[in-house]
C-alpha cells in the first residue's frame, strides 16, 4: 500500500512550487478573462435582441394594420348585408350601435381590471 502511494506522489524536487502571490495573480487573470468574455457575450446578446426587436415590431405593426382593414371590411359588409332588411340608415345605426356597445363593454371591463390592479398593488398598511 505504501508503494502505491509513493507512486502517486511526486518527489519534492519534481513538484512545481507555486507561491500564494502567483496563485492570486493567476486567479485575478482568470477572473478578468471571465469578466471580459461575459461582457462580450452580453453585448452580443443585446445586439441580437435589438435587431430582432425591430423585425418583431414591424411585423406586429403590419398585423395590426391588416387587422384594422379586416374589421373595416366586416363593418362595411355588415352594413351592406343589413341594408335590405333595415334600410341603409337603419343598417348604419344598427352596426354603429353594436360597435359602441362592444367598445363600452371593453372600456368598463378595462376600468374594473385597472381598479382591481391598483387595489392589489396599493399599500393599504399605510
Amino acid at each position: 500500500m505504501a508503494e502505491a502511494q509513493s507512486e502517486l506522489v511526486a518527489p519534492p524536487d519534481e513538484v512545481e512550487t507555486v507561491t500564494l502571490t502567483e496563485d492570486l495573480r493567476q486567479l485575478a487573470q482568470d477572473a478578468r478573462m471571465l469578466a471580459e468574455a461575459e461582457f462580450a457575450f452580453q453585448k452580443t446578446r443585446a445586439a441580437y435582441a435589438s435587431s430582432e426587436a425591430k423585425g418583431i415590431a414591424l411585423l406586429g405593426l403590419i398585423a395590426l394594420v391588416l387587422l384594422f382593414f379586416a374589421v373595416m371590411a366586416l363593418v362595411v359588409g355588415a352594413v351592406i348585408a343589413l341594408g335590405p332588411v333595415l334600410g341603409p340608415w337603419g343598417a348604419m345605426v344598427a352596426v354603429t350601435g353594436a360597435l359602441v356597445l362592444i367598445s363600452a363593454i371593453c372600456a368598463l371591463s378595462a376600468k374594473a381590471r385597472l381598479r382591481n390592479m391598483l387595489t392589489a398593488i396599493s399599500d393599504s398598511r399605510g
